[in-house]
């Protein structure tokens, strides 16, 4: 079972949040929540905020247990970037890029619940019933293509007016010196 969470546009720039990310990145979520809180890094705060995020979502959601749960994903990518102007000497100005960063975790289990197994049993069973359907509507589309190949092959389809030329032309295309 895998958990998501994403964060969007958080005002660090990614690279400095890559930083932080690759330190938890495929630790437990315990142990990734006590490096965050001695780390004196800006982008701290928010990926905290994220990975919280992610525990509740599969507690809540998933009824996972959080000793099971690691990092298994964690990426930081490039959000918009916002421009400002700074003025410069002789009239002139350069740019300012405020970065942001949209940060994506994905949680997963290090050894498998056994709800999941009994879900699974209940999907395989759902799953024949459907193979049982699918094998009647193929029986039946079947029968339909028949029908449509019989009524197909009573047309006889007269041959074309001087196929044989065509073809002859068709081989013989090039032009000789004579």
């Amino acid at each position: 079972m895998q958990v998501k969470a994403k964060a969007k546009y958080i005002k660090t720039a990614p690279r400095k949040a890559r930083l932080v990310a690759g330190v938890i990145r495929g630790l437990d979520v315990e142990l990734a929540l006590s490096k965050l809180a001695v780390m004196d890094k800006r982008a701290v705060k928010p990926i905290s905020k994220l990975l919280n995020s992610a525990i509740a979502n599969a507690e809540h959601n998933y009824e996972l247990n959080r000793a099971n749960l690691f990092i298994e994903q964690i990426s930081v990518n490039d959000g918009p970037t916002a421009f400002r102007w700074m003025p410069k000497a002789f009239g002139r100005a350069t740019p300012i890029r405020h970065r942001t960063s949209i940060i994506d975790i994905v949680l997963a289990e290090k050894n498998p619940t056994e709800k999941k197994k009994i879900k699974k049993a209940k999907k395989e069973v759902g799953e024949e019933e459907k193979v049982e359907k699918t094998t009647e509507n193929a029986v039946e589309t079947d029968a339909k293509k028949k029908a449509v190949k019989t009524f197909k092959d009573d047309k006889k389809v007269a041959p074309r007016k001087g196929s044989e030329k065509s073809l002859i032309k068709k081989v013989f295309r090039r032009k000789t010196g004579m």
